[in-house]
């Protein structure tokens, strides 16, 4: 019987060693990007700000964040004032402002919340302005400043 003699550090050496020591390398890196912990300036540093980067300039073209502006009011009083072209002003006033009444309560309800953006003001004449079922959305009022 032949005996063969073997250091124990050969015999646990695999063929595969290099193999082992590129996965070790990967991993490494990998780590290295999770844990960012490549210095400045190197190319794996360059490598994740880049990536940063284009997910911060395209993500919103590619995700739908469902991120949508309020629909909001943008006049607060709900009172909108236009020139009427003569030398009057037309004022449109939110239908929700007024409550619904005879022809002189409306139009003392308009003077009171046209009054204090205008100053004193004299209403010539008011017309609703109804959607399609019939329900006053907004008040057009034609008049002048005193």
């Amino acid at each position: 019987m032949r005996t063969i003699k073997a250091d124990p550090a050969e015999l646990t050496k695999t063929g595969h060693d290099s193999l082992t020591a590129s996965g070790n390398g990967v991993w490494r890196t990998i780590r290295g990007f999770i844990l960012w912990s490549h210095e400045r300036g190197t190319i794996q540093y360059d490598v994740m700000v880049t990536l940063i980067l284009v997910f911060v300039f395209f993500s919103p073209r590619l995700i739908d964040f469902n991120d949508r502006p309020v629909a909001r009011n943008p006049h607060a009083t709900g009172v909108v004032v236009y020139g009427d072209g003569a030398e009057g002003l037309l004022y449109e006033v939110d239908g929700k402002a007024v409550q619904p009444g005879d022809a002189a309560a409306v139009q003392s309800q308009l003077l009171r919340i046209i009054e204090p953006i205008s100053g004193e003001f004299s209403i010539t004449r008011y017309e609703p302005v109804t959607d399609k079922k019939g329900k006053v959305v907004s008040y057009k009022v034609w008049g002048s400043r005193q």
